[in-house]
């Protein structure tokens, strides 16, 4: 087996036992990158490899003189391209920062150089965030490992497909409305959402900052829980984080749950879930329920009111939020504005893609004098009764188990002009953050056309080892899953 095939389990042991090192593990990746990048386009940007190989050697010296014991050091992780990364440009995948160099690290990438992770790049990703496909993107659209013909989801649809097709073990991604979940299901890796609040935000561009949440993805369960342990915490410089101890996500290895309780929601297997998908997941299901679970079907009964609660909420957050890059303060100066109404409106114009224009102007309408009643703040008290139904299931279980996405991935282009039918792809996972919840996607098998399926588990505010624990526990029942055919 390949170095970069291994997964981050199999990393952590090779180099404890002195198997490989992380100069070894780092060429192995970065040989990869360059064989199937063309094919893949995950990445926006790949530091130097000299840079990167020098880093590694360094992490094998300290290594070798017992000053690099942490879980994470000495792995490649690639970072998506709305999290700042200080001298590595920052794009947020749109024109409107393109060159952009922060001079700063974001919390989350300065508690991954602590850890002694070495970072590789910038991944794709829809504009700003704003997407379910990652054809958003200014710059290119990333291709599905799976099926070059295929979306790998969005936004965070390059981190995903850079961790299926082994062009890095692990990666950071974010997550408004499913962005981490939704593309790790499309394209077959473990993706997980914390709780809101347990990682700081300090240094991600903010899209949505009520929902906004970094979160990571692995090709198995132990990387992503491994890499959210070394960035959660609470943070000064983000008054949102959370004032909670961050126990050890990873835990034993165990299969045995007896005594967890486990919800399944009727509201997630309605009118438009893929009778593939819906199979998988009830497949899941039932293993998890051979390990010892108990099962019982619950109700989440505003689910449905989900996805138009948070595009009026996000849409707001994003109005106010991108008002910033105007051609003066930050972003984008158009050279062709003969006035300051102009520079306004021409830096905007050309610095923003259609999708990321199209959300501004929903939230500026929602937010607009007459509507403010009639849409934002009913989107909030329509959030608040959803956060009531999650809070009353978790009374009676410990964990939800439901399909991360209603189809799996679909042709790049079929949704591009059918906005309404683009959002719905994330009809299952955006009302975990309108409630703050943590969740994550684990791959259940693959459909009848052998595309992955992702099974989505849900559990209460800060109970992230036990959304661990449950997914760790099916994927060790299940087998490993497989890579990607054909690259």
């Amino acid at each position: 087996m390949k170095l970069y095939e291994l997964t981050f389990s199999q990393i952590r042991a090779g180099l404890v036992e002195g198997d490989f090192s992380s100069r070894e593990l780092s060429e192995s990746v970065l040989d990869r990158i360059e064989r199937v990048e063309p094919a893949v386009s995950a990445f926006v940007t790949v530091r130097d490899r000299g840079e990167i190989l020098a880093e590694a050697a360094a992490t094998d010296a300290r290594r070798a003189a017992g000053r690099c014991r942490g879980a994470l050091c000495g792995v490649p992780v690639a970072v998506k391209d709305n999290i700042s990364t200080r001298g590595l440009a920052t794009t947020c995948g749109s024109r409107m920062l393109e060159g952009y160099v922060p001079p700063y690290d974001a919390t989350a990438v300065s508690r991954l150089r602590d850890a002694g992770a070495i970072i590789v790049g910038k991944t794709n990703m829809d504009e700003f965030a704003m997407g379910s496909s990652n054809e958003n993107s200014a710059f290119r659209s990333t291709r599905n490992p799976w099926d070059a013909g295929r979306v790998p989801g969005g936004s965070s649809g390059g981190s995903a497909a850079a961790v299926a097709a082994g062009e890095v073990p692990l990666a950071l991604g974010s997550d408004t409305g499913g962005s981490v979940r939704q593309p790790a299901g499309f394209c077959g890796v473990v993706g997980a959402k914390p709780t809101y609040g347990r990682v700081s935000r300090y240094g991600l561009v903010a899209f949505a900052s009520s929902l906004d949440q970094i979160g990571t993805m692995s090709r198995d369960v132990e990387g992503a829980a491994a890499l959210l342990e070394a960035i959660a915490g609470e943070d000064p410089r983000d008054s949102t984080t959370a004032a909670e101890p961050v126990p050890s996500f990873v835990g034993d290895a165990g299969i045995d749950l007896t005594g967890v309780a486990v919800g399944v929601p009727d509201e997630y297997f309605s009118d438009g879930l893929d009778p593939s998908v819906a199979e998988k997941v009830r497949d899941a299901v039932e293993i998890i329920r051979s390990l010892g679970a108990k099962v019982q079907t619950v109700s989440i009964p505003n689910l449905r009111f989900g996805i138009a609660a948070y595009y009026l909420v996000a849409d707001a957050e994003a109005s106010a939020n991108l008002a910033r890059y105007d051609g003066v303060k930050y972003g984008h100066r158009s050279d062709h504005a003969e006035d300051l109404d102009g520079l306004y409106r021409m830096s905007r114009s050309e610095g923003f893609g259609a999708e990321v224009k199209r959300r501004i102007m929903l939230g500026t309408y929602a937010l607009s004098a007459g509507y403010y009643d009639q849409y934002y703040l009913k989107a909030q008290k329509v959030r608040t009764l959803l956060a009531r139904d999650f809070e009353k299931a978790f009374e009676s279980v410990d964990v939800l188990l439901a399909p991360t996405s209603p189809t799996t991935a679909f042709a790049l282009g079929e949704r591009v002009h059918d906005p309404v039918s683009m959002y719905l792809s994330d009809v299952y996972t955006v009302p975990v953050n309108l409630a703050g919840l943590p969740a994550l996607s684990v791959p259940c098998g693959l459909s009848a056309s052998g595309l992955p399926v992702g099974l989505q588990v849900v559990v209460d505010k800060f109970r992230e080892p036990v959304m661990f624990r449950v997914a760790r526990a099916y994927e060790r029942a299940a087998g490993a899953f497989p890579a990607p055919p054909g690259l």
